[in-house]
């Protein structure tokens, strides 16, 4: 009977998993501005960071100028980086690519975006990271679990998730 059960699970699984892919539209300019990274998977970089925040501005090439601030160590010490987030040409909108050292460039996926642009979700094609982004530094507790929820369906590995600490955030 166990192994019914989870046979049926397993299946139940594999059916209702969503395909990692990219919104398909992202307005340039309702996109740019300031979005507080709440939680993520970080990358290797982002790794022990906390308060992290992000600065879109559009540039008259069409591609974003980025200022990232976070704080990095026990001693409140904030680290900026500048960084580049190009469209991809013949893609989708929310295909993207993101370059902090030139000429190299790494895939950055809006996988998730609310109507209204008060909350994102940026990822990677094999998972390797995800940020849930918002505009306020904080989250409603069960729009939260939902896009956890939809992520995990979309095969990132949501038990990862950290979260960067803002202060009165869950």
């Amino acid at each position: 009977m166990k192994t019914i059960a989870l046979l049926f699970v397993s299946f139940l699984s594999l059916v209702t998993a969503l395909p990692n892919k990219t919104v398909s539209y992202v307005d340039s300019k309702k996109f740019g501005g300031t979005w507080y990274s709440l939680y993520s998977i970080p990358t290797m970089f982002d790794k022990g960071s906390r308060q992290t925040t992000t600065h879109y501005t559009l540039n008259k090439d069409g591609y974003y100028d980025v200022v990232t601030t976070c704080i990095k160590n026990e001693k409140g010490d904030l680290r900026t980086v500048k960084s580049k987030i190009f469209r991809v040409d013949g893609a989708s909108d929310g295909q993207m690519k993101a370059q902090f050292l030139w000429p190299f460039k790494v895939d950055y996926w809006v996988v998730e975006l609310a109507p209204d642009y008060s909350w994102a979700v940026v990822g990677h094609p094999d998972h390797k990271f995800l940020f849930i982004m918002a505009r306020k530094p904080e989250m409603d507790a069960k729009l939260h679990e939902e896009i956890v929820a939809k992520c995990k369906a979309m095969g990132y590995p949501v038990e990862t998730l950290v979260s960067q600490q803002f202060p009165g955030a869950r």
